[in-house]
């Protein structure tokens, strides 16, 4: 019988975004099996931890995960029975540990016809068991489990539906974003509760410019040519650098016409206003680049640029919806409305939830600053978490009030504006002190950085010993290659980044980016490390959501920090 014992054992799910993910999560859903959910881009490590912990004997995966990550952590996880693999693959596994055996899909599906099976009961879940233990891929440390019941994902689903306008059955979302992510299971949850049709993609064949996209042929944006979309900053920022790279490209006359309708459409829509005849001679090919038909694309996970969103609302004709939650409030807090096209503030809070902030007296904010009040966000209501599983040390960011309702501490700082928006200012675990005094957000300095062309990633670092802000750079490799070759400075790309000749130049060219958005003299990196090698959740020294994991970088980058700091 392949079934587990008990209502209530964890089932793991460690497999990439398709379709028989969320088969196999409704599966559990309403057989009340909790589902643990793992990114599949997690080291050994990681994932021996999440199966060790939640006790698993079943686990659902994909043949590739199964033969390149799986396979070798097996022994480490003795518990674990059952491996259902999701692809149609052969039925006879030989060579894996006595004890665990492999099933493919198909055949677990049809053992619900065989006789000797009898009819199965559903277990019907209650409101307050839980549906999944949803591992963070964890800026910090090793990931947490945080416990998410069915109610808090009804209730985090209802709010996120009710800011989108007119959903429904004609509407197509692609998903391509991690499943284990909170932001892409309830989008994806949202869009089966409205029947829409939903298109399974990956960030390497989005486009028709992805990298595992054949020159020449589509990318899947423009087969399915999706209404709806999430999307984490980061692939904006990289849409919005690339389409501008060949704005540059273009001769005089394009480029002028480009700018003209640019800025005209820009204060056309701040006054609330189409702009129909440039949407079709100007601005048509950018928007068939995520296939011609998108009517909303929701953004979270991190903030984004007040460029990157201006850039969007304009050449893709459809606005942003900016969210704000998190895994422990079951990814609903805010989303701004579809008509707000301000920049930098994530709107007001969902149906399903409460904000309140609370003075941060150590980082000088304060509910009484003027002119809007300041200070740490908590979010409250039935979308607020369980905590996190067999962690009880790390639960003290969860509290109950004295009306019964559950609120969570996000470590954010947030500010209200007068018509109940939320704009995120800073983040407590950002915030440095320097040798002088001064305060400086990590995360300001990196959030104003990233839109200078020449900066593909920043990592921005401090020192409270020291007196100065450094970085650790990824450099756009065509803008490099372009000012190496303005400077005479020569090499292949990795003696490029090594060369302090080259350092320093790009080093100038940040300067007066920072200059430019009025970073303070003390908040500007005065020495930097140039890196050949992008940061992918795969090197780990990014989440899924591409979050900076900062004891990570800072491990890579330990030598170069002394020697920036003058230790070598």
């Amino acid at each position: 019988m392949l079934r587990p014992t008990g209502a209530h054992n964890n089932i793991a799910i460690f497999c990439e975004t398709r379709a028989e993910w969320v088969i196999a999560a409704q599966a559990c859903f309403m057989q009340n099996f909790p589902l643990v959910t793992l990114y599949s881009t997690l080291g050994g490590p990681a994932i021996t931890h999440g199966l060790n912990e939640t006790e698993v004997s079943h686990i659902i995966t994909s043949r590739e995960l199964l033969e390149t990550r799986l396979k070798f952590i097996l022994l480490e996880v003795p518990r674990l029975q059952h491996i259902i693999v999701v692809d149609d693959t052969p039925t006879e596994w030989p060579g894996y540990p006595r004890g665990i055996s492999v099933h493919n899909m198909a055949t677990v599906q049809g053992l619900r016809t065989k006789p000797e099976n009898g009819k199965r009961v559903c277990v019907c879940p209650m409101p307050s068991d839980i549906a999944v233990i949803m591992y963070t891929s964890g800026s910090t440390g090793i990931p947490k489990g945080v416990m998410i019941s069915h109610s808090n994902i009804i209730a985090g689903i209802t709010g996120m539906a009710e800011r989108i306008p007119n959903l429904g059955e004609n509407d197509t979302y692609i998903g391509y974003l991690p499943l284990a992510h909170v932001l892409e299971l309830s989008a994806e949850l949202v869009c089966v509760a409205h029947g829409c049709r939903i298109g399974y993609s990956s960030p390497q064949t989005l486009a028709d410019q992805s990298t595992k996209i054949k020159k020449g042929s589509k990318g899947d944006t423009s087969v399915l040519q999706p209404t709806l979309m999430a999307a984490v900053p980061e692939i904006m920022d990289r849409i919005y650098k690339n389409v501008m790279t060949k704005v540059e490209e273009m001769s005089s006359a394009q480029r002028t016409l480009f700018t003209l309708a640019y800025n005209y459409k820009l204060e056309q829509l701040s006054q609330g206003r189409s702009t129909p005849l440039c949407d079709n001679l100007v601005f048509k090919k950018v928007r068939s680049l995520l296939g011609g038909k998108t009517r909303v694309l929701l953004s979270g996970g991190a903030p984004l640029s007040a460029a990157t969103q201006r850039f969007i609302n304009v050449c893709f004709c459809c606005p942003v919806g900016q969210g704000y939650g998190l895994t422990e409030t079951c990814g609903a807090g805010t989303i701004s409305e579809m008509w707000d096209y301000s920049t930098g503030r994530v709107g007001g809070p969902l149906i399903c939830s409460e904000i309140k902030l609370k003075d941060w007296v150590e980082g000088g904010y304060h509910i009484t600053d003027t002119p809007t009040p300041r200070g740490e966000i908590l979010i409250g209501g039935p979308n607020v978490t369980m905590g996190y599983y067999k962690n009880e040390a790390k639960n003290q960011d969860f509290f109950v009030d004295e009306t019964g309702q559950r609120w969570f501490c996000t470590g954010d700082i947030g500010e209200v504006h007068p018509d109940g928006c939320l704009k995120i200012i800073d983040r407590k675990k950002d915030l440095v002190k320097l040798q002088a005094g001064e305060y400086v957000s990590l995360g300001k300095v990196e959030a104003m950085l990233k839109n200078c062309p020449l900066i593909d990633n920043i990592c921005a670092y401090a020192n409270s010993d020291e007196m100065y802000v450094i970085g650790f750079v990824v450099p756009n490799q065509k803008n490099l290659l372009l000012l190496a070759e303005q400077y005479l400075i020569r090499g292949s790309w990795e003696e490029l980044c090594d060369n302090a000749a080259m350092e320093e130049v790009v080093l100038q060219v940040i300067t007066e980016a920072a200059l430019s958005a009025q970073l303070e003299r003390f908040e500007i990196p005065r020495k930097i490390r140039l890196s050949p090698d992008p940061w992918t959740p795969e090197t780990g020294l990014v989440t899924e959501a591409f979050k900076l994991k900062r004891q990570q970088l800072k491990s890579k980058y330990q030598d170069d920090i002394e020697r920036m700091y003058g230790g070598k």
